[in-house]
């Protein structure tokens, strides 16, 4: 790939692994065929050293304790994967000795929630959600918000009962990208970015977009966005893959992303690419 050579560190802030069981994912629709295989460490490492990215984080698909396990496992055998985002029972009444023992594995760096499969659209407001929250932050725990653009007025209310805790926004709160529709979530989104707590990543953008047929241009207006929201400094990049692979090579992605980021100052894209992610997540 051109340009591989010369450039900087680049880290996957938001990838999965799974080894692949009917049961297990029952989101994989019809149409997402191409995902229901394994995904290994080894085939991510193809991946990565193919786009010159150097560095990852590994996020949670299933909702349970042996995931965590099986994924920090993964990143404790690999120099590739520098951190996870697990899952923890955050409405658990026992959720600060389930925290405790997961503070001896180091490359726990935070944890996530399927919130936007939660049949109640005010999940997140509930009080032992809330309160599981609150045990994070005595573990240095970043939280990932994984939720739909409706979810954002609820997801505002929800971050500022937690102003010390750290979030990131994965994939920019899936707009409808397909729809060209741009509000309410340009306005929802930036609302929420007045939090300086919160972070976003640039992930899953064409996963929002027309699978077979998505262009640059459908992308640049939520991606310029995100920027103008955010800024660099609380941006990173996520491939979102193997999901990704149902409208995009992780290679297409990449080069996409590479290419808005050369329109901004060369710190501005190095925060991007890698030093939001390693601050955020202590890689």
């Amino acid at each position: 790939m051109t340009g591989v050579c010369e450039r900087p560190e680049w880290i996957d802030a938001h990838h999965h692994l799974w080894h692949y069981t009917p049961g297990e994912y029952p989101w994989m629709s019809d149409r997402m065929q191409a995902l229901r295989r394994d995904f290994t460490v080894d085939d991510l490492r193809v991946q990565c050293n193919a786009n010159g990215v150097t560095g990852t984080v590994a996020v949670q698909a299933r909702q349970s304790l042996e995931e965590t396990d099986w994924l920090l496992s993964c990143a404790e055998s690999s120099s590739l994967i520098r951190g996870v985002v697990g899952w923890v029972p955050l409405v658990s009444p026992n959720i600060e000795s389930c925290l405790a023992a997961l503070a001896e594995r180091p490359l726990l760096k935070g944890v996530r929630h399927v919130l936007h499969d939660e049949a109640d659209p005010l999940y997140i407001l509930r009080d032992d959600f809330n309160a599981g929250i609150r045990a994070l932050r005595s573990h240095g725990l970043t939280y990932d918000l994984l939720i739909f653009e409706t979810h954002l007025p609820q997801t505002i209310e929800f971050v500022d009962r937690h102003p010390q805790q750290r979030f990131v926004l994965d994939h920019i709160a899936k707009p409808r990208i397909a729809e060209n529709r741009m509000e309410p979530w340009r306005s929802s989104l930036f609302a929420l970015s007045e939090r300086p707590n919160v972070l976003c990543k640039l992930s899953g953008l064409v996963t929002e977009a027309n699978w077979k047929d998505w262009s640059v241009k459908d992308l640049e207006p939520y991606f310029d966005t995100v920027v103008s929201a955010f800024e660099p400094s609380r941006l990173m990049f996520g491939s979102d893959w193997p999901v990704i692979t149902v409208a995009s090579s992780y290679g297409r992605w990449v080069e996409t992303v590479d290419a808005w980021l050369a329109t901004l100052s060369r710190g501005e894209a190095q925060a991007i690419r890698s030093e939001t992610a390693a601050r955020c997540y202590r890689l």
